[in-house]
């Protein structure tokens, strides 16, 4: 499962960790992705979304239908 968002589109960023000696090494920032499953009316099926938490109170504020709508528009597969 890749940790892309298909709602809000947020990716792992990279960054560093600078320890006590003040050495630098990489280090990767996933989002808190999840897999969740609706039930979509207007499609008459359910499906499976990679979403973050942030995206998961957005289709509970939004709804799932303009969700959905949101993830067409982007381009993407639902």
């Amino acid at each position: 499962m890749s940790a892309i968002c298909q709602l809000t589109g947020v990716h792992p960023v990279f960054g560093r960790t600078i320890s006590h000696s003040h050495v630098r090494t990489s280090r990767r920032f996933n989002p808190n992705v999840q897999r969740k499953r609706y039930v979509v009316p207007s499609l008459g099926r359910t499906v499976t979304l990679t979403l973050s938490t942030k995206a998961i109170k957005t289709i509970d504020r939004i709804g799932i239908e303009a969700a959905v709508a949101q993830i067409h528009a982007r381009g993407g597969k639902v």
